[in-house]
């Protein structure tokens, strides 16, 4: 697999972090619940470092990484940031809604994830990816657990 293609999956893995990142950081400042709140901005926070890993494995291969950006300029064949259904606290309880989006962006980033994995990416490259997708689906898994109690 020659660079221009790998740095094309990593830049596709980077807006999939960066759309993470902010539908955690909206979670938490959208939840009551503070054990909820903790959790999200420790995810978005986590997916904020994978964006920097990202960028950097991008860079190191000579590449332009993807800039965190706004997502309403997503060119026309990715998914469009489902962030933006997230409620906004209104007094009622919309924590089950707020968990219900975490989990279908999670499990967007996990088929992401799992689709750059599929992809014959060099051993270093691959093992930064490999470790991103375990924590992602990690997170993904508590936040299943949170839906079931919510």
């Amino acid at each position: 697999m020659n660079n221009p293609e790998v740095i094309s999956i990593l830049n596709d893995l980077i807006a999939t972090c960066s759309k993470g990142q902010d539908t955690f950081r909206n979670a938490a400042e959208n939840i009551q619940n503070s054990e909820f709140r903790r959790l999200f901005n420790i995810f978005s926070q986590q997916r904020a470092q994978f964006v920097s890993e990202l960028q950097g494995e991008v860079h190191r291969l000579g590449g332009a990484a993807e800039q965190a950006r706004d997502m309403s300029a997503l060119p026309a064949n990715t998914v469009p940031f489902r962030s933006s259904t997230t409620p906004k606290s209104s007094g009622t309880n919309n924590e089950p809604a707020i968990i219900s989006e975490c989990q279908r962006e999670e499990e967007a980033a996990v088929n992401d994830y799992q689709e750059a994995l599929k992809a014959d990416l060099p051993m270093d490259v691959q093992y930064v990816v490999k470790r991103q997708y375990m924590d992602i689906k990690d997170a993904y898994d508590r936040i299943r657990i949170l839906q079931r109690a919510a």
